[in-house]
């Protein structure tokens, strides 16, 4: 025994092996990932996370499309709120949910579902835009592309949102009625 006024000295406990081997794969996964998104410019878009998108493609910046509400022929052109075709491509809005227009299940669904479609088409017409791709899924189960539409780094479904056309998506459909 030592002296009663010394303090013992002890060793250091070691960390347990399989609580560091955890923490060191979580940090390496956020180092990789971090780095990647700096590598690629990639920034947050509206109020969807930086990890929800992935790089931006075309249209590029500087590029625009006149949009029309859609028809028999289906190039360019507004479907409904959160749906349109660009150059024979058809894209779906994968931040926000709109009042269905085809299957409304009360006249105000169609109301709203209608305002949200012509709101759509005036601020795609706005000017040039970006579409973000949506992480982990390309396209929905009826073959559209999930896709973030944004301008000045801001998501034009947080719009539609902010006017009461539409709602932040949430995984799944809710009812409007």
């Amino acid at each position: 025994m030592g002296h009663p006024y010394r303090k013992r000295q002890c060793s250091p406990r070691k960390p347990q092996p399989r609580q560091n081997y955890w923490k060191r794969q979580v940090l390496v996964a956020a180092l990789v990932l971090g780095g990647g998104l700096l590598a690629q410019g990639w920034q947050s878009v509206g109020s969807a996370p930086a990890s929800a998108l992935l790089a931006a493609s075309q249209p590029r910046p500087g590029t625009s499309a006149n949009f029309e509400i859609c028809k028999s022929v289906r190039e360019t052109c507004v479907v409904d709120g959160d749906t349109f075709w660009l150059n024979g491509m058809k894209i779906r809005i994968a931040d926000i949910d709109t009042p269905e227009i085809s299957q409304p299940r009360c006249a105000a669904e169609q109301r709203l579902g209608e305002k949200a479609k012509h709101r759509l088409r005036d601020l795609l017409n706005a000017g040039p835009f970006q579409l973000a791709a949506w992480e982990g899924r390309d396209q929905d189960k009826y073959g559209r592309k999930l896709r973030v539409v944004v301008r000045d780094g801001k998501s034009l479904g947080d719009h539609l949102v902010s006017e009461g056309l539409a709602r932040t998506w949430a995984g799944r459909r809710e009812p409007w009625c």
